[in-house]
């Protein structure tokens, strides 16, 4: 007697065996969605495996009902990996295998598209009707007459061309004249996107010094799978990645590329689709339902060989792979921050392993573990140290704000330094990049009469000030309300926004450079797909001067006509209380910095700080990956942070702050039994934001070089145990975020 494992819809974290009848013997499988009893109704599920066992006696246990036909199974491949996340990400069997899934595949509710088709029937006979009928059915007539130029059309085109009704289509349908067939269709975001064809590049010596150390771990199938791609900026690690996936089609392979943004996929994706043309297609969560669909189904059914997409398009339904590549590897949007939180580039090297593909992780600045791992021989380490085409980095230099004239409001954020050189540039008919990581207008609200600070009341933060809207939003909880005209508090008008964000930024720039177009890119101005292409379009066009933005223009970006990045604040990220805060500032200065003079024109970058002297600032400055990453280990070996040890967050919630504060102490206690020696435990605190969307928060931190077994009895704690009413509870595994 067969036995099917089954996980059904519901966050139980657990499996429930059912007999398999004989009757779907032959179509049970582990990936298959199916309808079992559960209780007195009826739920759908996975199954996970088939087995000839249960504990259970089989007189106890109760038959599948039916097979989900018309629902696509999930790999089996896909289904061990899903119970990988399961356990190290300490979620639950549930949440990782539905991870497995886009929405539009899991619901069952979205299906192909199709199209009526319309064709003549018996040419001979159309042919016979035309010469009948040359001077009368008209409409008939035309339409036979474009169906003899084109062969085949849609009702839409058909119709309008030929300039007749739904009803004289349907007449000679029904007469057989014309033939009408349904035809799938592919709903495509690039469809209509005309892309020149590309062809591979002569490799530099580095270029083909590392296809050849990954070409070789292709061959062979050993524990080192992994390749740690270390390029600075503009040194062709795309052109690498290209000539990769080449070699894994050659050898029947298929290849995953991902990105972290989805503001970079239209780029990267006209890139991969100009080298393998219809063999590419995207997956990211801002396409619709429909689209989302038929890419996830045209990966299933075997009909393209490579995907570029975001996080979740890892999870790809190949069969075959051979590689999977990470670009900008270090970037924290590959960590999820809902349930399953897993980090798409580990689970990567996880799925590499499973499925014996060959993994490169990509950067400029890669992350402190991926480094650490190919300094030990974890990973192999391929170098690319100098840019392709002759290319030179671009210069970098500090400019001191303490130094400054802060006479006039303008010099607040422009330096004179940077206001030469912009405009310099402007002069030269060279384009200029302004980055500040903060997006809106101003930071906050102050009464300038009580003191009084508009707050969220929901979070412990202050709202953002947007000029255009004249609203306040907070960016943790995302409410908005109408700025205010007059003190809430004292009624007094005397109102000031303090701080900087990009709108502010843009507003300056238009006035002081006069004539300038200029042009922002955030998530406030980027909506959508096509908002995204317009800037990149316009901006490599040339229609654009001075482009100013957030993170989202820091890395992949490709512009050779920039000259000039300006770098507002680069003391932004260096003050949170945060382990890795210097990391992910040079991480940033270097990104951006990189957008400068990948053309012919060497590049110029100006850093405006407050902290000059700053290691990460003064390696970022010499391009200095190497000494700024052995400086800073330095540290972390000696507190035992990542990548010394691993370390595990979790985190506690409620509307009630004395419950979470009393259940996340007593949790604490029950975690003690085990804890070892080598654990370093950092007791329940309030968070470094206490609270958001009207929810208290606390965290405990453990640390140590092997938490596998305290992880295991972790996960256990908190899946099973019960919580009290109205607080929350989850674990945050290789945590990155400690906010």
């Amino acid at each position: 007697m067969r036995i099917a494992k089954v996980i059904v819809n519901l966050s139980l974290d657990r499996v429930f065996d059912y007999i398999i009848p004989k009757e779907l013997l032959s179509t049970v499988r582990a990936g298959v969605q199916v309808n079992v009893p559960f209780g007195r109704s009826s739920r759908r599920g996975y199954v996970v495996s088939v087995t000839d066992s249960s504990k259970f006696a089989f007189s106890e246990l109760k038959e599948l009902s039916s097979v989900c036909a018309s629902h696509p199974e999930i790999p089996e491949n896909l289904i061990a990996l899903g119970k990988w996340i399961s356990e190290y990400y300490c979620c639950s069997r549930e949440k990782a295998v539905s991870a497995l899934l886009p929405c539009a595949v899991r619901s069952g509710k979205i299906k192909h598209k199709s199209l009526s088709i319309y064709s003549l029937a018996e040419p001979e006979k159309a042919q016979k009707f035309l010469i009948e009928n040359s001077s009368r059915r008209k409409a008939q007539v035309n339409i036979i007459k474009i169906l003899f130029q084109h062969t085949s059309l849609g009702a839409d085109q058909l119709l309008r061309e030929a300039g007749a009704g739904k009803s004289v289509l349907k007449a000679l349908v029904k007469s057989g004249l014309v033939a009408v067939e349904k035809r799938t269709i592919q709903r495509d975001p690039y469809e209509n996107v005309e892309i020149l064809p590309s062809r591979p590049a002569i490799p530099t010596d580095e270029q083909a010094a590392a296809l050849k150390l990954i070409y070789g771990l292709m061959r062979k199938h050993q524990k080192q799978h992994t390749v740690l791609l270390h390029g600075v900026t503009g040194s062709g690690k795309t052109e690498v990645y290209l000539q990769a996936i080449q070699r894994a089609l050659e050898m029947g392979k298929s290849s995953i590329v991902l990105v972290p943004e989805i503001s970079l996929t239209p780029q990267t994706v006209s890139r991969f689709r100009a080298r393998f043309g219809e063999d590419v297609c995207v997956m990211h969560s801002m396409l619709s339902e429909g689209e989302r669909f038929d890419a996830w189904m045209r990966v299933f059914e075997g009909k393209v060989k490579i995907v570029v997409g975001a996080r979740s398009a890892l999870f790809a339904p190949f069969r075959d792979l051979g590689l999977i590549i990470v670009d900008e590897e270090h970037e924290n949007s590959y960590k999820q921050s809902e349930a399953p939180r897993y980090h798409a580039r580990d689970v990567a090297v996880m799925r590499g392993y499973m499925e014996k593909a060959v993994v490169v992780l990509g950067s400029a600045t890669p992350s402190f573990e991926s480094y650490h791992n190919a300094l030990s021989g974890k990973y192999a380490l391929a170098e690319l140290t100098r840019r392709a085409d002759n290319c030179i980095l671009p210069s970098m230099r500090i400019v001191d704000l303490r130094k400054e004239n802060s006479d006039g409001k303008m010099f607040r954020f422009f330096s004179k330094e940077l206001i030469s050189a912009v405009r310099n540039r402007l002069s030269s008919g060279e384009q200029t990049i302004l980055f500040l990581n903060k997006r809106g207008f101003a930071r906050q609200m102050i009464c300038m009469r009580c003191g009084y600070v508009a707050q969220c009341p929901d979070c412990s933060v202050a709202y953002t000030y947007h000029r255009k809207t004249e609203s306040l939003s907070c960016h943790l909880c995302g409410a908005a309300i109408q700025a205010f005209s007059a003190c809430p508090q004292c009624d007094a008008a005397d109102i000031r926004y303090t701080g900087i964000g990009t709108e502010k930024i843009e507003t300056y720039a238009v006035e002081f450079f006069k004539g300038a177009r200029v042009s922002r890119m955030d998530s406030d101005t980027m909506r959508n797909p096509a908002s995204y292409e317009k800037v990149f379009d316009d901006f490599h066009k040339g229609n654009i001067d001075i482009l100013i933005g957030t993170q989202m223009i820091a890395k992949g970006l490709h512009f050779p006509n920039v000259t000039l990045v300006g770098i507002i604040n680069a003391d932004l990220s260096l003050f949170i209380p945060d382990f890795r805060a210097e990391e992910r500032t040079f991480q940033l200065l270097t990104q951006v910095a990189g957008r400068a003079g990948r053309g012919e024109i060497k590049g110029e970058v100006l850093i405006q700080t407050l902290n000059p002297m700053n290691p990460s600032i003064q390696y970022a400055v010499n391009h200095d990956f190497r000494n700024f990453y052995e400086e800073e280990i330095e540290v972390r070996n000696e507190l035992l942070y990542p990548p010394s040890s691993h370390l595990i967050a979790v985190h506690f919630r409620g509307e009630d702050a004395n419950a979470v504060a009393e259940f996340s102490k007593r949790f604490m206690e029950s975690l003690k039994p085990a804890l070892n020696k080598d654990i370093i435990v950092s007791d329940p605190v309030p968070a470094p934001i206490e609270r958001i969307s009207k929810k208290y928060r606390y965290i405990m931190i453990f640390r140590g070089a092997s938490l596998k077994k305290f992880r295991e009895y972790l996960r256990e704690k908190v899946l099973h145990e019960q919580k009290p009413k109205g607080v929350e509870m989850y674990v945050d595994v290789d945590a990155l975020s400690l906010m």
